[in-house]
């Protein structure tokens, strides 16, 4: 029963985060009442991801860690400066709104990448290896980057906010990683079923708290709001573009395009907005909710594209091979 209810809710999850903001939104200040529950849900959701991480397949990755710097390359350097460009050209001044851009961009990869990555046939050990070392990087990588970025226009408790990373991130998937080293692997068989459909509802749990914290800034629909929403789907476009140029341009395997695509475009957003929410002024909520918006429509879409290219080389293999 479990079992069907994960798959029903993978088939679901372009859907799923819209319908939460959504119900976030109509339900206002009675969902925001909430929000301390945000960080203990996402660290829920980071335990139930991380026991498949296996320290093997981990060191196996660094032994060719091209795709994985890579990959920090566009989720730490390039998106972030991109994204401090395009809001400082679109809404020059507005220092609330530019921080937000960034720390949409900034955060770590998204622990969903791995579901993608698995339907499409990508690497999963490259994947998960992405994932833990973004992970574990992250208290250190995003504070550094909005302090370097955004600096002293806007308040920033960086060591709080370290801190919060830690626990909401860094401590589940570690104990994850160890019950997964324990077990041999056991772990996944015996609590997977029951662990993946609750990740995902308290995924929607936790979208939908922080869509009630922005709902005055999110209900004001204006051409601000649509401008802010353009920008967010650019951001998220340019990522996976930057994964497919990058893993062309140095001719990686087409597992490892795929593992380097989605992790390259997708973030673990809901760990931003509960940063967002707890750390800054609501206004700099708005883009990273935006992005809980887009991320999974645009992650479908991507899938797509991926798909049909892969259907057209089997074709073009049977072709050649009939010839």
């Amino acid at each position: 029963m479990l079992q069907t209810l994960n798959r029903q809710l993978n088939k679901l999850m372009p859907l799923i985060t819209p319908a939460s903001i959504l119900i976030g939104v109509l339900s206002g200040s009675q969902l925001a009442a909430y929000t301390s529950w945000s960080p203990w849900l996402f660290a829920f959701m980071t335990f139930a991801g991380s026991i498949s991480l296996s320290f093997k397949d981990f060191l196996n990755v660094l032994k060719k860690p091209l795709p994985l710097v890579l990959c920090l390359f566009i989720l730490h350097l390039a998106m972030p400066l991109i994204a401090m460009g395009m809001g400082h050209v679109a809404f020059p001044g507005d220092f609330y709104t530019i921080t937000g851009f960034i720390l949409a961009a900034a955060i770590p990869t998204g622990v969903s990448s791995f579901v993608w990555v698995s339907i499409y046939k990508g690497n999963i050990a490259l994947t998960l290896s992405i994932i833990l070392i973004d992970t574990l990087l992250a208290p250190f990588v995003v504070p550094g980057i909005l302090s370097l970025l955004v600096g002293a226009s806007v308040q920033l408790d960086a060591a709080a906010m370290m801190t919060s990373l830690f626990w909401m991130i860094v401590v589940p998937s570690l104990v994850g990683m160890l019950l997964n080293q324990w077990t041999k692997g056991r772990v996944i068989a015996s609590c997977g079923p029951w662990l993946n459909p609750f990740s995902k509802l308290a995924m929607a749990a936790v979208v939908a708290i922080n869509g009630a914290v922005v709902a005055p800034y999110l209900t004001d629909f204006s051409p601000r709001l649509l401008g802010l929403a353009a920008i967010i789907v650019t951001l998220a476009a340019i990522g996976y573009v930057l994964g497919f140029g990058l893993s062309r341009l140095i001719g990686l395997n087409e597992s490892d395009k795929v593992a380097l695509v989605f992790n390259g475009g997708m973030r673990n957003i809901s760990a931003g907005a509960v940063l967002a929410v707890t750390y800054f002024p609501a206004p700099v909520a708005v883009p990273v909710v935006l992005g809980m918006v887009f991320q999974q429509m645009m992650a479908s879409l991507v899938g797509l594209v991926l798909g049909r290219q892969a259907r057209a080389r089997q074709q073009k293999d049977k072709t050649a091979a009939a010839a």
